[in-house]
């Protein structure tokens, strides 16, 4: 089983065209919204710091004062959040000044945003062939939250283009062997995990991969150890300026509140009526509270009492009612007109019946071995955030993973129609866009 395109897949100069027309409508409807929307996209107020995307500019603002980073603690150094999204906007704050260096990242996720359409090309031609790639990318150009995401100054965007170029980096090294595109993979996981933490795990469905591909154990050793090794010297800095610091070692982040814990909660609610009788310890006012070493303790206890006497309320909720939160609700917190809000929640629940029916379709026709890429990263960036908090803006940067079986889907009732008004001939043969 390999990953390459096959010689009758690969790009045709027609194609070309279509690609470099589609990525640049992408660019060119990203820069009109993010420039006529402006700071409609803000969603706190840069003078009193009350949300995440305000809270990066003003931890940018400070870097280049030569202060410390710092996130929900003034001036003080912090580790409450990574320091990949507060670097990145330096780097723009700093040349161009407040309001200059927030549009310039701004256009920087429009360019980011059409890279993303290359790069889902690259994945969905590997996958199913050029004429489903063609229609993920067309898919994708039309997803309003993408240019939502352009405009909004959090983690998003760069997250879901690195993790793009992840899982091509690793479809590659798994058919080639090369040693520089294991190490590839290592930068690419260091540097997703310098915005979002969750990634760094992400290479363990490499072993998925090397098993399809008949790697032998010296060499599953040999590319694990590349890899985390990479992976390892990048984070050292991160690792270092923790101890020195604070000094104690802290991995990723150590903010207040714990992703377990408030995972317990179902659509923000307080646990069920009775729980509180059966646990007296706990207090409604603060039982989610803090970041104490007992958080998991005190989730774990939700759960106990929550299965044990709402067993089909927990069931759903740690199972359809996350996904609903990762897939269903869409990452649209400013609607852009024409589309509003609620049409925006119709066209994803479309989106996502009509990418079970591809993915379903896919099971059955293609082989398993080439859907290996897209299935283990749904899956893994699913089953990551299922026993914690897990909302649209954490399964934003997953759902581009879906748009190919949402094409393969597209792709075969336009087979079907045409097959049932044509005599002979391919379907294959004479697809078109005309």
């Amino acid at each position: 089983m390999h990953f390459s395109v096959r010689k009758n897949e690969e790009i045709t100069p027609r194609d070309r065209v279509w690609l470099i027309s589609i990525m640049a409508f992408v660019l060119a409807m990203s820069v009109f919204v993010v420039l006529a929307h402006n700071n409609y996209f803000l969603l706190g107020d840069l003078n009193n710091p009350n949300n995440d995307d305000v809270k990066y500019v003003k931890s940018a603002e400070l870097l280049l004062e030569g202060g410390p980073l710092a996130y929900n603690s003034g001036t003080e150094p912090s580790a409450f959040i990574m320091p990949g999204m507060p670097l990145l906007l330096a780097a723009f704050i700093g040349p161009f000044g407040e309001q200059g260096g927030i549009v310039a990242f701004r256009l920087f996720q429009c360019l980011e945003q059409a890279a993303s359409i290359y790069i889902l090309f690259l994945i969905a031609r590997r996958v199913f062939g050029r004429r489903v790639a063609l229609v993920s990318c067309v898919i994708a150009a039309l997803y309003p939250p993408d240019y939502f995401s352009s405009g909004v100054i959090l983690t998003e965007s760069t997250f879901r283009l690195l993790c793009l170029l992840l899982v091509l980096v690793m479809m590659i090294a798994a058919e080639n062997r090369k040693l520089s595109a294991y190490i590839g993979v290592g930068v690419l996981t260091a540097a997703a995990a310098y915005f979002k933490p969750q990634a760094s795990l992400f290479p363990a469905v490499l072993l998925f991969l090397w098993l399809r591909e008949r790697y032998s154990l010296k060499e599953i050793f040999k590319y694990t150890a590349v890899v985390l090794g990479t992976y390892l010297i990048l984070l050292c800095p991160w690792w270092i300026r923790n101890f020195l610091t604070f000094g104690h070692f802290v991995l990723f982040t150590d903010s207040a509140g714990s992703p377990f814990l408030l995972g317990t909660r179902i659509k923000y609610g307080l646990p069920p009526a009775g729980f509180f009788d059966a646990y007296p310890q706990y207090d409604p006012k603060t039982i989610f509270a803090g970041s104490d070493s007992d958080a998991v303790a005190r989730g774990l206890d939700i759960l106990r009492y929550g299965f044990s006497h709402h067993f089909w309320t927990y069931l759903h909720w740690y199972t359809l009612g996350k996904l609903e939160g990762l897939y269903i609700e869409s990452y649209y917190w400013r609607p852009i007109w024409p589309i509003g809000r609620p049409l925006m929640d119709m066209l994803q629940k479309v989106l996502v019946c009509v990418t079970l029916v591809g993915l379903v379709s896919a099971l059955v026709r293609e082989r398993f071995g080439r859907l290996l890429p897209l299935l283990l990263t749904f899956a893994y960036f699913t089953a990551i955030y299922i026993p914690f908090v897990a909302f649209g803006r954490y399964g934003y940067p997953t759902i581009v993973f879906m748009l190919p079986f949402t094409a393969y889907a597209l792709c075969k009732v336009w087979d079907l129609i045409r097959h049932r008004h044509t005599v002979s001939g391919s379907a294959d043969e004479g697809y078109t866009f005309k």
